[in-house]
């Protein structure tokens, strides 16, 4: 073989090399990234119709429930929001037989359709007592929730323990 033949193959060779990087730089990875770009992005499409279907037949439900927390909010007025909160209260802990010995009630304008009335509560009892009181606050109809709780003993035997609880109460103002 001469040398000119050899430098034409060796040409050929280094063109067809750089033809396929090209190819590959230029068609075949685009190509592939775009495939799988594609590939997400019907999974996420396919995952927001299921969601949505399972949302659709939970309508009835969901409005339900809603409209079931919307009567159960507390009242617009502050006054008698924070006399229905202190009643509760009362009711709650008469029935759980726990002592409160503090309740401070404070107002939180979160947003401008609706409001919390935040109650600290500071309470001792047994863990019956005390297992009761949380779980009628719980059960109670009225939009309430629970935002922190911190138990602690108040005598060495355990049998006495401290309540320190955070309960807030929506209230959700007209437009």
């Amino acid at each position: 073989m001469n040398i000119n033949k050899r430098q034409q193959l060796l040409a050929i060779l280094a063109g067809a090399v750089v033809a396929i990087w090209a190819g590959d730089k230029l068609v075949f990875s685009p190509l592939t990234q775009l495939w799988k770009q594609r590939g997400t992005q019907i999974a996420d499409l396919r995952k927001s119709v299921t969601q949505g279907s399972l949302l659709i037949e939970r309508k009835r439900s969901i409005h339900g429930r809603w409209d079931m927390m919307r009567t159960n909010t507390l009242p617009v007025e502050n006054s008698v929001a924070e006399d229905q909160m202190l009643k509760a209260f009362d009711t709650w802990s008469q029935d759980s037989r726990i002592a409160v010995s503090s309740i401070k009630p404070q107002w939180k304008h979160n947003a401008d359709d609706y409001m919390t009335l935040e109650c600290r509560v500071d309470a001792f009892g047994t863990l019956p007592a005390i297992t009761r009181f949380l779980y009628d606050i719980e059960k109670d109809p009225r939009a309430l929730k629970i935002d922190a709780v911190e138990i602690t003993s108040r005598d060495n035997d355990g049998q006495q323990l401290s309540l320190a609880l955070q309960v807030s109460g929506l209230v959700l103002t007209p437009p």
